[in-house]
């Protein structure tokens, strides 16, 4: 067995890969290095994810499931084994993709790095109360130092000692009063007054009472030291560690064993890390169980336009006047306002409003149709009131109806800070636990310098070990350019490359050694100045003695890495094999297109001419949400426009949810409200908007790109109209996979069907009816240039193009398809095995082969994501076609080849979180070079030269 440093357990000194053919790879032979970082790269669609993940890492996982036995597997399911011959040398395996963001609202930044876990420890352990309502420091005291205190303020008084049991509830209490009795007490003070207690005592079932039970009345002596204690003892265990003392002024104090505020007596229960947990009852505040946010039924959803009358649909869940039972008790409720249902409602008096939306007692007296002259008197509960009635009790679909009518306000008992009062009054150095959330991890970092200092002896204590954890955590944050980001910040607000990155910096933390860690683009969604810090990052992880896979197209990473594999040569079916491979000085000598790229041979050109536009703008001035600082943006129009700037500098904030959202109510009614701002000028000069994303295009296997561009009905119109069809009377619905009729009802359209096995994996195989073809047989006698509907589901996009290319309304979509560099993808392949960028680019294609009117805005987020050099060649020549015919494209991006072709650039900066939001330079690329103080042009200066 060799010994070297960088073999494994199993003595081998690299992964060694024979025999892949998974997906589409040629049966690849690969040898890679142990102990570095290898990058995966090549033309999108070539193989690599089928190669890392697909293969690599799914067989990693299966021998780990294999190590479980045979009863534990049948509850987890097994792995199915990779199309592979052998994988020697592989490690255990950690996949950190880009799709596993939580969508759950629960998961923050805090609870998923651990670092709010260890603060909500040193806040339980090390944090002073203060009570909430008079802000005095809670104290506690032992049974000795109440007896101290008693005997020190009372001597030679007469005192009675109460024990708290009731405290502003309530009720009448009548099997209280005989517990009491049954322990040998005679009297209990009721609301401030000491009485005997009597057979059958009960009190008024509707006021609000204090009760406490008489223990003892002492005159307070030296020498009765013994019964005082034996009574103060007493009195904590009746009273749950709390007590009262009544002297002769009738002036009462209050005494506890746990924290409590000596002035009011409100009194707190030892702290635990669950207090200050949002996730957790204990800490949560009970009006929006710790979420800091509530859905309301408001009288703006519910009465949006008061121009309207009642009859014209003012009430918009009621919608316009129709003959129903509520609209004939409103005309009479109205009458006394003298208002009527034809009246516009901004000329209703407010009570009139009021009675409407919550009700009144007063019985309506509806005049009946059926027995004229009588009324039927009925009780009207009010709309806001029968609405969160529903929202209770209602079925699913109502739930879903009622979404249209629920406003998302912030909590307002917590102000959005997401725990109970009690919780927000422990404080270490003047801050609660929600602050600290609040604080991007720069500002928290910065806090917790010196915070020994700001500590007393005890606190420095406890503390000592969790501070050290908190700080390292911090460390790695900072270390990967996440130092924006804020600890409550919700981890579904954040991007793929975000997400990612967090849990690189939690698997950083846990300091693991000889695993394979697999990425899947973490430079995704980063600024060239973060990049630096990422690499080094990954180099750390690797130093710690790990193997580091990355599939990657950034040229900054490759450079840098210990060793690159290039899969091409071109996508799909033209791809799957090894084009290139080695140390990246190796490498550049390489023939391949990357290799090319990388060494500067071919490059993607800047354009000669800048475009002029149309000499039209779009401005919104006083943008603030998020972190923008009263920014005025002016777009202008009829060019190609990039935003840019560092992670977290408010990019989107001002592109996707001030500008978006601005657009998109103007032009289609969308519900979703912008964040603030002044005003908004130029509307005119767009007649529409399209946002294009990477969410992906369906979450079934029976999504599918022909499916998603509307091209699959297309297709089924041209089958039904075709004389054979007419002669069977098939009508379109007969060609689709999802609806019974044409479809293969074996396997219901799916093609598969599922063999559960008890202790292998599930096996899928291919429907034995229909052979996988998803349609019955007669569907398939159907042909159209001598292929089926199945055929052509199974065709690739470039295959399509030829196919249809007499079928204009199909012929558009598939050659968009093609002209977004997704020729090799095949028209039905399942939505589920697309990646987000070949989502995205679906999504575009389906956009551009929608007939443009060159007033058109396209907004595009990182549309460069998972795109080779070659495929940001093609995707730019697209754009820039949209571009010539007078629209404007604009595009959130930080790959500098986009950004050096665009006509205008807006950066946004200069840092993250609070130190950005503001615009810091605006120009075409030249002159956005020049400025001073802006990363981009740092960058972008070298990449023009």
């Amino acid at each position: 067995m060799p010994n070297n440093k960088h073999s494994d357990i199993t003595g081998y000194e690299q992964i060694e890969i024979l025999g892949a053919r998974e997906h589409n790879l040629k049966n690849i032979d690969l040898i890679i290095p142990r102990n570095k970082l290898v990058v995966f790269t090549g033309i999108s669609g070539s193989g690599k994810s089928s190669l890392a993940f697909d293969t690599i890492y799914a067989e990693g996982q299966r021998r780990y499931m294999e190590s479980f036995s045979a009863y534990a597997r049948s509850f987890l399911g097994n792995m199915e084994r990779p199309d592979v011959d052998k994988i020697n040398g592989l490690s255990p395996v950690i996949s950190i993709e880009q799709k596993t963001t939580s969508k759950n609202p629960r998961s923050t930044v805090g609870t998923v790095t651990e670092i709010y876990d260890f603060m909500r420890l040193l806040y339980a352990r090390a944090a002073e109360a203060f009570s909430y309502v008079t802000g005095e420091r809670m104290i506690k005291q032992s049974i000795d130092q109440i007896i101290e205190v008693i005997l020190h303020d009372y001597q030679d008084q007469k005192l009675i000692l109460l024990a708290p049991v009731v405290k502003g509830r309530k009720g009448h209490y009548r099997e209280l009063f005989v517990q009491i009795a049954k322990l040998g007490y005679t009297k209990v003070r009721v609301d401030g007054v000491v009485m005997d207690i009597q057979p059958k005592m009960q009190l008024d079932r509707f006021k609000i009472h204090d009760i406490e039970i008489v223990v003892d009345r002492i005159v307070v002596k030296t020498e009765e030291r013994f019964r005082l204690s034996q009574s103060v003892q007493t009195a904590l265990n009746q009273g749950k560690g709390l007590m009262m003392t009544h002297d002769e002024k009738g002036e009462v104090r209050n005494f506890s064993k746990y924290l409590m505020d000596p002035i009011s007596g409100v009194s707190y229960d030892e702290p635990s890390p669950n207090n200050f947990s949002f996730n957790s009852p204990y800490g949560w505040c009970p009006t929006c169980q710790g979420l800091g946010k509530v859905e309301e039924i408001t009288e703006d959803s519910i009465l949006p336009d008061k121009t309207l009358s009642i009859n014209k649909g003012a009430i918009a869940p009621l919608g316009e006047y129709r003959d129903m039972w509520i609209f004939k008790q409103l005309e009479v409720l109205l009458k006394p306002f003298k208002v009527s249902l034809a009246t516009p409602l901004e000329k209703f008096p407010e009570e009139a409003i009021k009675i409407m939306l919550y009700g009144t007692d007063e019985p309506v007296p509806v005049p009946s149709k059926k027995y004229e002259g009588t009324d039927w008197n009925t009780k009207y509960e009010g709309i806001i009131v029968f609405l969160k009635r529903q929202q209770e009790t209602g079925s699913e679909k109502i739930q879903e109806w009622l979404k249209d009518f629920m406003v998302v306000n912030t909590c307002p008992d917590c102000k959005g800070l997401r725990l109970k009062k009690e919780s927000l009054h422990f404080k270490i150095d003047h801050k609660n636990i929600a602050q600290l959330a609040e604080l991007d991890i720069a500002e928290l970092a910065e806090w917790f310098v010196g915070l020994e200092a700001r500590m007393n002896e005890r606190q420095n204590v406890i503390a000592k070990e969790i501070l050290k954890e908190i700080r390292k955590r911090i460390g790695f944050l900072t270390g990967i350019g996440l130092e924006y980001l804020t600890l409550n910040r919700s981890l579904r607000t954040l991007s793929g490359g975000e997400a990612q990155r967090i849990r690189l910096a939690t698997q950083i933390g846990t300091q693991l050694t000889n695993v394979l860690y697999i990425m899947d683009e973490p430079s995704i969604g980063l600024h060239q100045r973060d990049n630096v810090k990422l690499i080094q990052a990954l180099k750390d992880l690797r130093d710690l003695g790990n193997s580091i896979l990355v599939v990657e197209h950034d040229k900054d990473m490759m450079l840098a890495s210990d060793y690159v594999v290039d899969i091409g040569p071109g996508a799909g079916r033209h791809g799957g094999s090894i084009v290139g491979q080695g140390t990246p000085e190796e490498f550049l000598k390489n023939n391949s297109t990357t290799a090319k790229f990388l060494s500067g041979e071919i490059g993607i050109e800047v354009p000669k001419q800048r475009r002029k536009g149309n000499g039209n703008f779009l401005v919104i001035k006083g943008a603030t949400g998020n972190n923008l600082k009263n920014v005025t943006l002016k777009l202008p129009l009829g060019k190609m426009i990039s935003v840019t700037g560092v992670s977290g500098s408010g990019k989107s904030s001002l592109i996707h949810d001030t500008m978006y959202p601005i657009l998109n109510r103007h032009f289609f009614n969308a519900k979703r409200e912008p964040m603030p701002h002044k005003s908004v000028e130029g509307l005119e000069h767009l007649d529409k908007v399209i946002e294009v994303d990477q969410s992906p295009i369906g979450r079934t296997p029976r999504s599918n790109p022909a499916t998603y561009t509307g091209m699959f009905t297309d297709i089924r119109t041209l089958f039904a109209e075709l004389p054979e069809s007419k002669i069977r009377g098939y009508k379109a619905g007969r060609f689709s996979f999802n609806v019974k009729g044409g479809r293969c009802e074996d396997c219901e359209g799916a093609g598969m069907k599922k063999i559960e096995m008890e202790f292998l994996p599930d096996v899928h195989v291919a429907c034995e009816t229909c052979k996988g073809k998803r349609f019955n047989r007669e569907t398939l006698e159907v042909r159209f240039k001598g292929k089926s509907i199945a055929d052509v589901l199974d065709m690739t996009v470039e295959q399509a193009v030829e196919y249809f290319e007499n079928q204009p309304k199909i012929s558009r979509k598939v050659q968009m398809l093609k002209e977004v560099g997704l020729g090799y993808i095949t028209i039905g392949q399942q939505a589920t095995t697309l990646s987000g960028g070949e989502a995205q680019r679906v999504k575009l294609a389906e956009e551009l082969s929608k007939r443009d009117t060159g007033k058109t805005m396209y907004i595009l987020d990182e549309p460069t994501t998972g795109l080779h050099f070659q495929d940001i060649k093609a995707l730019m020549e697209v754009l820039d076609r949209l571009a010539d015919k007078g629209n404007t494209v604009l595009i959130i991006e930080h790959n500098l080849d986009v950004i050096k072709v665009s006509d205008h650039i807006i950066d946004v900066g200069p840092e993250g979180g609070q130190k950005g939001g503001q615009i810091i330079a605006e120009g075409t690329p030249e002159q956005v070079a020049k400025v001073k103080g802006s990363h981009t042009a740092r960058f972008l200066k070298e990449e023009l030269a």
